[in-house]
């Protein structure tokens, strides 16, 4: 597993990291969220073995980060933060390159290689210079490297930063394929990326957890949890009817139009507002029950430990 305890990390005066204590073991996915600053990319330097902690321990499995550096690093895969590559070099010869470095030789060697051309589909690319490649083709490149010698941990910071929708969905299908045998920390600020990837979420921010939990556990904090999103016809006169109900505490207008009615007091509205809707015999063109939103859940506690520091 990986496991930190009292991991710190300080610039002078400037704490990034500020006594975090997890661990993280085989099939989960972990994603590491928090606003600009917050101390993820420093974390993830620290367990990935590129920052010495100010304080405190990592050991990715069961090897110390600092006092058995070299035996961490051949578990781990790290992509870090805008994929840095030899820009002269090509994927073919960059790649070549981290083999011989991560000691890989004859048919392991080829196999390797030729699963990670195959399957983050460097085909076209594979001769030109990293240097002329897009934002999406070098990042592609930065997370072969990462995957080249099949580590037990991989440490992603933004995986899927600069590909497009067909590239992000590859990428998380490899993600979760991976997930089954490895322990995977992925970094990011797109909170549908958690949805699609990670099985646990932390939230920091300026250098503490303020969450631990699973996304759909973390949702469930959201005032929209259970929630009844509707689209009818007469929406004002609708929504007053709805207000009207002991199980809806408010209703508000979403950003598409559509009406959604908060419950009141962890109640659950849906069955009183069905009940209504085949009363009054209102056309409805879309009902649904929300789970909740974590964008917002992310709000509230990213910016409640903001206004206490």
């Amino acid at each position: 597993m990986i496991e930190t305890q009292s991991l710190s990390k300080h610039y002078g005066s400037l704490t990034a990291v500020d006594d975090l204590s997890f661990s993280v073991g085989s099939g989960e996915v972990l994603g590491f969220l928090g606003p600009n600053g917050a101390g993820k990319s420093t974390t993830m330097k620290m367990i990935a073995g590129f920052l010495t902690p100010t304080s405190g321990t990592a050991s990715v499995c069961g090897y110390d980060v600092v006092d058995d550096a070299l035996k961490a690093k051949q578990c781990t895969g790290y992509l870090p933060e805008g994929a840095p590559a030899y820009a002269e070099m090509t994927p073919k010869q960059f790649l070549n390159f981290v083999a011989d470095v991560r000691g890989l030789q004859g048919d392991l060697r080829r196999q390797r290689l030729s699963e990670v051309h195959e399957r983050l589909h460097l085909g076209k690319v594979w001769d030109r210079p990293i240097e002329t490649l897009s934002k999406g083709f070098k990042r592609r490149v930065g997370l072969a490297q990462a995957i080249l010698h099949d580590p037990k941990v991989l440490i992603l910071d933004e995986p899927t930063d600069g590909l497009d929708p067909n590239q992000k969905h590859e990428v998380r299908s490899l993600i979760s394929d991976m997930s089954q045998d490895k322990i995977i920390i992925v970094s990011t600020h797109i909170l549908e990326e958690v949805h699609a990837v990670c099985n646990r979420a932390i939230i920091i921010a300026a250098g503490r957890i303020l969450a631990d939990d699973t996304p759909r556990a973390l949702e469930a904090r959201s005032r929209y949890h259970n929630a009844v999103r509707l689209r009818v016809a007469e929406q004002d006169k609708v929504a007053e009817r709805l207000k009207a109900l002991t199980e809806v505490a408010s209703v508000e207008q979403d950003e598409d139009g559509a009406l959604v009615a908060l419950p009141a007091n962890n109640s659950l509205p849906y069955p009183a507002i069905a009940a209504l809707i085949a009363e009054k015999g209102w056309q409805v063109d879309e009902l649904a029950v929300e789970s909740g939103r974590l964008d917002e859940v992310f709000r509230t506690i990213t910016n409640v430990a903001g206004s206490r520091t």
